[in-house]
């Protein structure tokens, strides 16, 4: 390193500030004393003007007891770390009746008592880990610092923001769906494990005033169960529960039950995706069985069926002709095929009735489906035609509301995608923050 000089030798010499320097910094009441640049670090000396300062608790006019230097981690400037030496003031207090005998001066725009980050640092690492998608690891090391560092940097703010209420005001549609937080032991904290596999995540999906759904994670628990679903509610509420018009949910019938208890005066609103999926799953295992029937054998290179797999999960209006031709040549080639035509045609019937611009018409061809589906000779048809017809109220609600729980499933993408970022948390009270923060759940 070389050695530390005056920022500004001309100005600073006769013991004034150097404006550019102080401006360079950006800190308001703070002032740069000297810079040493080195190969990889940027450091300067920091301190505040000297003025009359009152204690603490009598504000008695205090008397100085010089500095102490507080070495403080600041964004990086430049592509090079920063540090900041802190010589911050130290006084007595000349009342002999206060309790406070010393105190030493405190900045929170500068940094949070007994902090390592500077406060701009600590905001601009959440600012990379929620719009850039970068990792902890990778800021702490732009920062210079370990993940540890940068992490109990950031965390006591981010459960301050999770730990307030008024995050959850204004929710009038309410999404939920799981999904897989870890593949190891589903033991307890307590016995070493990290709890169940699978979490339940809960998704403001309101449309605002400019007609976009607002898709933010509002929080996550520990489970797949009613309970987990049904606790949270009721930990928000009634003034919450009480807003919430519609929720959305995938067939799940754990969560169903928790709307029903918690959310009485919501109208459910079964998944479009998750039903679309429902009728795809049926011409996949209708045509894997008719395969087996006709052949003996599992699919292979050259079998009818199993040269249209891929294009008969894609929706009719998507197909070429090429592809219709392919398809139309299958079933022909062996009477047993017609199930897998008429199972095909089952599953667009079920892709229409959400296609379709016109709601009440879709919601006429969902209500012949209902109607129909459960008597069909195919036995993984009418399975199906009883699914939707246990859902009939959720399933005919989407064509009365139009709710989907696709921002959910947007919320899911986000945190596959910071699960795999991280390589992996296994403390859930951290993995929920993370997952909060970039979910659009905290007020930041």
């Amino acid at each position: 390193m070389s050695d530390p000089t005056s920022c500004c030798p001309a100005v600073c010499a006769g013991g004034a500030y150097c404006d550019n320097c102080d401006l360079f910094l950006g800190l308001d009441g703070v002032h740069v004393t000297t810079v040493d640049r080195g190969v990889d670090l940027l450091t300067l000396t920091v301190e505040s003007a000297m003025v009359p300062t009152g204690c603490p608790a009598c504000g008695v006019v205090a008397e100085s007891l010089g500095r102490r230097t507080v070495r403080l981690v600041d964004a990086p400037c430049f592509s090079t770390p920063v540090v900041l030496l802190w010589r911050k003031r130290r006084y007595r207090c000349r009342e002999d009746l206060c309790e406070v005998v010393t105190f030493t001066e405190q900045d929170p725009d500068l940094a949070r008592p007994r902090g390592l980050l500077t406060s701009r640092a600590a905001r601009w690492a959440i600012t990379q880990i929620r719009r850039e998608h970068a990792s902890v690891q990778g800021v702490a090391r732009q920062l210079g610092v370990r993940w540890r560092t940068v992490w109990e940097a950031i965390k006591p703010i981010l459960t301050t923001a999770a730990d307030d209420e008024t995050r959850f005001s204004g929710v009038s549609t309410l999404g939920v769906d799981e999904h897989v937080w870890h593949h190891v032991s589903t033991k307890p904290p307590e016995d070493g494990g990290r709890g169940p596999k699978e979490l339940t995540g809960m998704v403001d999906l309101t449309v605002d005033e400019h007609g976009q759904v607002r898709a933010r994670l509002l929080d996550l628990v520990q489970g797949r169960t009613k309970a987990a679903y049904a606790d949270w509610l009721e930990a928000r509420g009634s003034e919450f529960t009480a807003g919430v018009d519609v929720a959305t949910l995938d067939p799940f019938q754990g969560y169903k039950s928790a709307i029903d208890d918690e959310l009485a005066d919501a109208t459910a609103v079964l998944d479009a995706f998750h039903v679309v999926a429902l009728g795809t799953k049926c011409v996949d295992e209708v045509r894997r069985r008719v395969q087996q029937d006709t052949t003996g054998h599992r699919g292979r290179k050259g079998d009818p069926l199993y040269g249209i797999q891929t294009i008969l999960r894609a929706g009719a209006e998507n197909l070429t002709d090429k592809q219709r031709g392919r398809i139309e040549r299958a079933f022909a080639a062996h009477e047993a095929h017609d199930e897998v035509d008429l199972t095909w045609q089952a599953a667009q019937l079920l892709r229409s009735a959400y296609k379709t611009t016109d709601k009440p018409e879709g919601k006429k061809i969902a209500e012949r489906i209902v109607a129909s589906f459960p008597t069909c000779p195919i036995p993984e048809i009418a399975r199906l035609g009883r699914t939707l017809r246990t859902w009939k109220e959720a399933f005919l609600a989407y064509f009365d509301t139009g709710a989907t729980n696709g921002g959910t499933e947007a919320i899911n993408g986000l945190i596959e995608l910071h699960r795999r970022i991280a390589r992996g948390l296994t403390n859930f009270e951290n993995y929920r923050l993370r997952m909060l923060l970039i979910g659009g759940g905290l007020n930041l």
